[in-house]
């Protein structure tokens, strides 16, 4: 169980790059915020590839049909970043495309998960590429983010 001191340091390593304040006020955010979660049809995905939520009902209908009740979490060490972030600090390159099928975008979540649960992340806070500059710049929380709970059980 960490404690209060290591709970701060966790969250002030919780980007790369940008004021610990910003990350500190994204956590918050995330923390307080509800989510929505439409359950995935192979009931073996959260121990492959996590928990994935949207943060509005609408964003989330793009995967089927949302639970009728949001959700809330809490996270303590996100890994913060738009795709080619994520992607580049846990593989030190980019290694995704657009032509992915659905089968190896899966396979890809899955490795995401195990990387970054290999670097200690609990959660993967995905944005825009606009919305993380807006973010890492000026600490502006994007109206559209995507979360991963990597130690989501259901």
């Amino acid at each position: 169980m960490p404690t209060s001191a290591m709970t701060k340091k966790m969250r002030l390593e919780a980007n790369e790059k940008g004021p610990s304040s910003f990350c500190e006020k994204l956590i918050a955010h995330v923390n307080r915020k509800d989510w929505w979660h439409v359950p995935p049809r192979d009931s073996s995905a959260y121990s492959k590839r996590g928990k994935f939520l949207a943060s509005s009902f609408r964003e989330a209908e793009f995967w089927g049909r949302p639970l009728d009740d949001p959700q809330r979490v809490t996270i303590l060490r996100p890994l913060i970043g738009d795709e080619e972030t994520i992607e580049r600090m846990l593989f030190g390159q980019r290694v995704s495309d657009e032509d992915m099928s659905m089968e190896e975008r899966w396979a890809l979540d899955a490795k995401i998960k195990k990387a970054a649960l290999a670097k200690d992340y609990d959660s993967i806070v995905l944005m825009s590429s606009k919305g993380f500059a807006e973010f890492k710049a000026a600490g502006k929380l994007p109206r559209s983010i995507e979360l991963n709970i990597l130690s989501a059980n259901k």
